[in-house]
């Protein structure tokens, strides 16, 4: 896969910011939304969505069922600084491909990309 495409989904624009700045460094082509309701209006598609859980009007949770059901098969990674029981056992019904909580290590988000992706991205 050439330069995959990765969606960064957070309401925090210091996070999105810092993720997007990461996400490119490591080869990824990467586009950035402040929340779910931008992403759904500007049908963006791509290889992979890196979700907040908490968003504000519409959760993480809530965007990754309207993706599916808009047909999306991209896989999902969580992140939240919200992790709690509840939390974390709504995160195992949506069958996400990683669930990481917020704070963590760029390695650790760039490992789970990379594993869900199924093929690491080059960088020049």
């Amino acid at each position: 896969m050439a330069n995959p495409s990765i969606i960064v989904v957070d309401d925090d624009h210091a996070v999105r910011r810092a993720l997007s700045r990461l996400l490119n460094s490591a080869g990824y082509s990467v586009l950035e939304f402040g929340s779910a309701q931008e992403l759904l209006e500007s049908g963006a598609v791509a290889d992979c969505f890196v979700l907040d859980i908490h968003l504000g009007t519409m959760n993480g949770f809530e965007l990754d069922d309207r993706l599916r059901e808009a047909g999306s098969h991209s896989p999902v990674i969580f992140i939240t600084a919200h992790d709690d029981e509840a939390t974390r056992e709504r995160a195992r019904r949506c069958r996400p491909q990683a669930y990481l909580r917020k704070p963590f290590a760029a390695d650790a988000l760039l490992a789970a990309i990379r594993s869900v992706l199924d093929d690491p991205p080059r960088v020049a």
